[in-house]
């Protein structure tokens, strides 16, 4: 057969794949025939070519020398088999690319089957002790028959090799991408790291996928409900319908209904329940139906996603007891003092903006922590919880106070400190009972320590207790109090600005006057 024929027939291979890519999509086996004799490749094509192994069919890569057989495998990492001959560019050209092949590119998965024309020149004993190969024929002695054994032989051990390399990679996916999820605390967080992760386990991208959650019991909300979504389906998180995609939409509520995964791709469908009765679907686009060992690993890491969701539940019923907890001692406070209700309110709110002014500003980076930054707000509505030890001779008298009384008036923040600490210790690690004891205690300190009760300054006063000082005071001056009528907004902020570097946090002052220069104080303001 001429140089020209083989050619002719190459082109009518290609034919060939058209057909087979015809087929439901099943990914080829890559085969790679490395010889310096064309009539080898046209052979051992024409030999094995209609071979299907798990229902996926053969394809074929040809170099004809041992460094273009190299660089092709440099760029082809899925290569199944590799028929590899001895004698090319040099005695031993074979034997040196299984070396590299192993060494160089790291690649132990391959198959690698030497083929020779002369077995003198490497007698087989000392090739199989001293290479890194699979199996070692002469080619007068590969019949069709035996080409075909070898081939499926191969491809079936390439295939074990590779589910175990794809559960080693997946389950370390799996237990790296469930603990970032345990830092999540919002639901649609939740959701899109979700997405992300089932992707990096697939190694798909992040295009056209898709979280929802199923809540049929819960009255005014939708029974799907959108969480996150990418690539076509970004339309659902806005007005459009899931019946936009009624063959995805039909795997969704057979998944919902039976209750576990459908794989009808390209309609893959994982399902999720949660302890709480929830339930999660999670759509993707894989560009070919998944083997069973994807399908395990997903499985694997849909329990992973049930617990991790879970602990994103309980965190947030933890959250929600803390916080009722907060509004419990809040309404408490307000219960004696009438006067503080909307003053609780309004403090939470310039808190929160205060604190995120620093933020952006980069002031107190390390302190500003997103934990601080969910709680701030919240926490300082405890800021007076104090005064409920507080006689109501003192606590509601009109007129200023006498020394005397003063000093009792005071220990209003040693009584909110010791409440608040005493209850934080039945909570580990920060909250909102342990900030704000911070707050209620520290308050009353002066920047330059002059304050009290303990004297604190600087640095010494936390940062929660030095915010809700400057706002307690910027609030209490603009508005009535049963001694004193409302301030103007510039006389408040007069002297509340003379007072930056003494009572108050310069930084802090500095960011309620950008606030108010700016109008960007989340209050109304007469």
């Amino acid at each position: 057969m001429s140089h020209d024929d083989n050619d002719n027939w190459l082109i009518d291979d290609s034919a060939s794949q058209a057909q087979i890519n015809a087929l439901p999509p099943a990914v080829p086996w890559t085969i790679l025939i490395v010889d310096d004799e064309k009539d080898i490749h046209t052979a051992t094509r024409l030999a094995i070519q209609g071979i299907r192994y798990k229902d996926r069919p053969l394809q074929f890569l040809s170099a004809f020398s041992a460094a273009e057989g190299f660089d092709m495998l440099s760029k082809q990492p899925n290569v199944a088999l590799v028929l590899l001959d001895v004698v090319m560019e040099s005695d031993n050209a074979g034997l040196q690319l299984a070396r590299r092949i192993r060494e160089d590119l790291g690649n132990h998965l391959i198959r690698i089957v030497l083929r020779t024309g002369q077995p003198g020149q490497a007698p087989e004993q000392d090739v199989i002790l001293n290479y890194d190969i699979n199996d070692y024929k002469t080619k007068t002695e590969l019949t069709v028959q035996k080409m075909f054994t070898m081939v499926i032989s191969s491809l079936r051990s390439y295939e074990n090799l590779v589910s175990v390399e794809k559960n080693r990679q997946g389950l370390g996916k799996i237990l790296e991408g469930a603990g970032d999820l345990y830092q999540l605390y919002s639901l649609k967080e939740f959701a899109s790291g979700v997405l992300k992760q089932i992707s990096a386990i697939l190694d798909v991208g992040t295009d056209s996928v898709l979280c929802m959650e199923n809540t049929p019991h819960s009255a005014g909300r939708p029974q799907l409900e959108v969480l996150a979504a990418t690539g076509e389906f970004d339309v659902l998180l806005c007005d459009a319908s899931l019946d936009t995609f009624p063959q995805l939409q039909t795997a969704v509520l057979d998944a919902l209904h039976n209750k576990h995964c459908i794989y009808r791709h390209p309609y893959d469908v994982l399902y999720i329940t949660a302890q709480n009765g929830r339930e999660f679907v999670v759509h993707f686009k894989p560009p070919w139906p998944l083997e069973d060992v994807e399908r395990n690993l997903l499985e694997v890491f849909c329990q992973r996603i049930s617990a991790a969701y879970d602990n994103l539940y309980l965190h947030s019923q933890l959250v929600k007891s803390q916080e009722a907890t907060v509004v419990a001692l809040a309404d408490l406070a307000e219960f004696r003092d009438s006067d503080t209700g909307e003053h609780v309110m309004r403090v939470q709110k310039l808190s929160d903006a205060i604190a995120e002014e620093l933020k952006q500003t980069g002031t107190y980076p390390d302190l500003l922590t997103p934990q601080f930054m969910d709680m701030i707000g919240t926490a300082s509505i405890l800021h007076d919880v104090g005064k409920v030890g507080i006689p109501d001779n003192i606590l509601f008298k009109p007129d200023r106070l006498t020394a005397e009384e003063r000093v009792i008036m005071e220990q209003h923040a040693n009584i909110g400190t010791n409440i608040l600490r005493k209850a934080s210790k039945l909570v580990e690690g920060v909250s909102y009972l342990s900030l704000g004891a911070d707050i209620a205690g520290n308050h009353h300190e002066y920047f330059d320590g002059s304050g009290y009760p303990q004297r604190l300054s600087g640095q010494d006063i936390p940062l929660a207790a030095r915010i809700v000082a400057i706002v307690d005071v910027f609030d209490a001056l603009l508005h009535k109090r049963p001694y004193k009528e409302p301030w103007s907004l510039n006389d408040t902020m007069a002297y509340i600005s003379e007072r930056a570097g003494s009572q108050f946090d310069p930084l802090i002052v500095a960011a309620l006057e950008r606030l108010v220069r700016e109008k960007r104080i989340p209050l109304p303001l007469t």
